[in-house]
């Protein structure tokens, strides 16, 4: 990818319709306003994708870009209301997920991608693992104390912050007075950095997130390890 795009992905008509959007989100208004929705949210993240394709494979040849209206990188703007109490039918933000070829669901770690007015940010890790692959990462730490504690003085340098949630107590079977406890405790394995309104809009956002995405791929390569799959 070069070092910059010819314009930026996204604009302010982006964001306009983002924060509409929040305020109206009902079918109706969506339904009239589906054409601005393609011009300046989803044709502008299916060409994000199609540009990270190569430079993300220069990171890891495991990881996929795939520049599909559904079924790929670009998760869909239509909320799964079906078990939650909040029953607004459309998301106010883009998401977009760069996920290992063993397919996008199943415990790998993936890169992540969240644009949002005022509330954008970009990183990496494993989501909600299911039981077994928990296991797996919290006794793979145990083993690997010292890569582990590179990986984390690493992305806090680089301004990572952890994410997602963690046990209040320690696991069973885990010592609770471990070093790593609060580590152990974790139910997500995930870093992320929070990007400004400015950055997104930028013509250099393509080169941006390429670059937090290799600063976040030594957690996504930890993890790959303690789930037993390539990197």
């Amino acid at each position: 990818m070069s070092k910059s795009h010819a314009t930026p992905y996204f604009d302010g008509a982006t964001f306009k319709f983002l924060q509409q959007l929040s305020r109206n989100n009902n079918r109706e208004w969506f339904t009239a306003n589906k054409a601005r929705h393609e011009a300046s949210v989803r044709g502008p993240a299916l060409a994000l994708i199609t540009d990270l394709a190569e430079p993300l494979a220069a990171i890891s040849p495991k990881f996929r870009a795939v520049p599909k209206a559904v079924g790929g990188s670009l998760f869909r703007i239509q909320r799964d209301t079906r078990f939650s109490n909040n029953k607004l039918p459309y998301k106010t933000w883009i998401g977009l997920r760069f996920f290992h070829e063993r397919g996008r669901d199943g415990d790998a770690p993936l890169f992540y991608l969240h644009i949002e007015p005022g509330n954008s940010f970009v990183g990496g890790g494993l989501w909600h693992p299911q039981a077994a692959a928990l296991r797996k990462i919290r006794d793979y730490l145990i083993a690997n104390p010292v890569s582990w504690k590179a990986v984390c003085t690493q992305a806090e340098k680089r301004g990572f912050v952890w994410g997602g949630e963690s046990l209040l107590r320690a696991p069973r079977g885990y010592e609770p007075d471990h070093e790593l406890i609060e580590h152990l405790k974790r139910k997500d394995f995930v870093l992320s950095r929070g990007l400004s309104d400015d950055e997104v809009l930028s013509e250099r956002f393509g080169r941006t997130i390429i670059t937090a995405f290799d600063q976040v791929a030594p957690l996504v390569d930890w993890l790959c390890d303690a789930v037993e799959i390539d990197f």
